[in-house]
Parts: C-alpha cells; sequence; structure tokens
C-alpha cells in the first residue's frame, strides 16, 4: 500500500516506521532537523519489541508532493490538526482512508468535514512513544496497537479495507485489536485521560498522588463519572461498570506517571487542554449536561496558564 504519515512523531514514527519496514511504501511527512536527519541517516526506531531502521526512507515537508495515497495516517497532536487539514485533500482519493489517532473524540468530525465522512477511520493509538532526538523514535512500552474501524461498524463487521489494513499492521510486527465499537473505545480512553490530566496538572500530581489521597481519589472519580454521563447522553454505549475498571487500570499504573497534557502545561507548551477538557466542557453545553467539575479544571488551567486554548 502507499501510506502517508502526517506526523512524524512516537504514533507515526512507530507505526509508519513499522509499515515501512515491512515492505509498505510509505511517505513521511517532517520538519526542520527530524525531516534532514531521516534523509541522512534514515527514521532510526529503538523498541521494547525490537530495533530497526527505515533508509533510506521517504521523508518530506511537502505534502502535496506525495500525492494521491491508499492511507493517511493521521499522527500530529490535535492542536496541529488545522494546517494540516488544508493539505490532506491532495492525498485523499476515492479509495483513500484516512486514520485518525488524536486524543479526544473530534477529530474524526473535523478532518470529515474537510475529506468527507467517508473518507475518514476513527482509530485509537495506545502505546508509549516519542521523539529521542532528530530522526529518533524511542518506543519505551505499552501495547503498541492500532485500532480502528468504519465510523458506523457494526459488532463483528469488517470492511474490505479495514481488514486489510490490520493486516497490514499486523504483519509490520504491531497490533491491531478489533474493536466491538471504536467510539466507546474512543470515549472510554477519553473518560481516562482527560480527568487525570485535567486533575493532573491542576494539583501538579502524579497518578499515584491522585489515586492514594482519598480526596483525590474522589475527584477522579467525580470526573469520570461527568465524563461518562456525557457520553451516555450522546449515545456512546460504554460498558455498564466503565468508572470502575478505569480505576482498576488507574492502580495499576506507575506511580509516578503524568499525562502529556500535564506535562505541556506545566512546561509552557502548546497543549490539547481545548481537546481534552475543553471538549468536555463544549459538548456536555451541546448535550444539556452539566459538567461542574471540568468547568472548574478549565477555568483554574486556563487562567494559571494563559494561551493553553490557543494551542
Amino acid at each position: 500500500m502507499r501510506i502517508a504519515v502526517l506526523g512524524t512523531g512516537g504514533i507515526g514514527g512507530y507505526f509508519g516506521g513499522r509499515l515501512a519496514a515491512s515492505g509498505h511504501d510509505v511517505a513521511f511527512v517532517a520538519r526542520g532537523p527530524h525531516l534532514e536527519a531521516i534523509r541522512e541517516h534514515g527514521l532510526v526506531v529503538t523498541s521494547v519489541a525490537g530495533n530497526f531502521t527505515v533508509e533510506p526512507a521517504h521523508v518530506t515537508d511537502d505534502v502535496a508532493s506525495i500525492g494521491v495515497v491508499d492511507v493517511v495516517l493521521l499522527a500530529v497532536k490535535t492542536w496541529q490538526l488545522p494546517p494540516v487539514l488544508e493539505s490532506l485533500p491532495s492525498l485523499v482519493g476515492p479509495g483513500t482512508s484516512v486514520v485518525t489517532t488524536q486524543n479526544g473524540v473530534e477529530a474524526p468530525d473535523q478532518v470529515a468535514a474537510v475529506v468527507g465522512r467517508d473518507a475518514v477511520l476513527p482509530g485509537i493509538a495506545k502505546i508509549f512513544a516519542f521523539i529521542d532526538g532528530p530522526g529518533r523514535i524511542t518506543h519505551a512500552g505499552g501495547p503498541a496497537s492500532l485500532a480502528f474501524d468504519e465510523w458506523s461498524a457494526g459488532p463483528g463487521s469488517a470492511s474490505d479495507r479495514v481488514t486489510r489494513l490490520r493486516e497490514a499492521v499486523t504483519a509490520s510486527g504491531a497490533v491491531s485489536p478489533v474493536p466491538d465499537d471504536i467510539w466507546a473505545e474512543l470515549w472510554s480512553k477519553m473518560l481516562f485521560v482527560v480527568p487525570f490530566g485535567g486533575l493532573g496538572a491542576a494539583l501538579d500530581a502524579t497518578i499515584g498522588e491522585l489515586r492514594s489521597a482519598p480526596p483525590r481519589r474522589a475527584l477522579l472519580q467525580d470526573a469520570m463519572r461527568e465524563v461518562e454521563t456525557l457520553a451516555r447522553a450522546r449515545g456512546i454505549r460504554l460498558p455498564q461498570r466503565v468508572v470502575e475498571g478505569t480505576m482498576a487500570f488507574v492502580d495499576d499504573q506507575p506511580s509516578d506517571a503524568t499525562t502529556s497534557l500535564q506535562r505541556d502545561l506545566l512546561e509552557g507548551r502548546p497543549s490539547e487542554l481545548d481537546a481534552w477538557t475543553g471538549a468536555v466542557v463544549r459538548l456536555a453545553g451541546e448535550s444539556g449536561v452539566d459538567v461542574p467539575l471540568h468547568r472548574m479544571l478549565l477555568e483554574v488551567l486556563t487562567s494559571r496558564h494563559p494561551g493553553a486554548l490557543l494551542g
């Protein structure tokens, strides 16, 4: 397959690198020193599942030069989407699939507004990976899974293009699980990361500090229940005991874990606050659901970090 990877960071570099190493024609989009290093030395991936280098690597900073592809792996952060969406139509033909991997639940709609819903495969990546210097990606752990499906897929069904791409991801050495309901998966992840990220940033606390202090643990659970109530109001079929299951997952995580949102806010970098807490507040307003904890967290974090929503 011809594949374009928009965003050659932890997600795009790892999964795109695996697909390129297994023989697919993958074009990576990168900028600056990262682009130059990949051109000169290839894309170097250090992984707990085995190291590899894609060399030579097809890399460019000109999306329009790539042409129409079979698959677009959209692996930029949510705040990077607007300029990327402007260039996306040049890659999309009648049979192109655009796989979204952004945190939150709004990216598939944002992409569909540009290329049409039929082109979009809502997706979710689960991996601990990051850029470890120009031209280098480190995969530190996690399931290294990339799940995706048709927008309105029913349980147990799969289109030919979804099956083909899942087989390609699996053959590359990564994992591509079959979701029962991709929207329930996206909202389940949101129910975990948004309360954890918002409270962690507001309290400057690790996951261990949030879960071990009873008042903070109660706040975390209450924030999760707000997301659950919102999701159900929007027709999302979450598991019956999704908060209890998510708290059990919280209790299994390394005690020093923090979210990218927390790290970005505290270090003054562009953040996904608008796509996380901002989205909960925004969608709650549309759905007539009250989310007082998330409204408070959004006010605290935007006041404490001026310009946080401008990312």
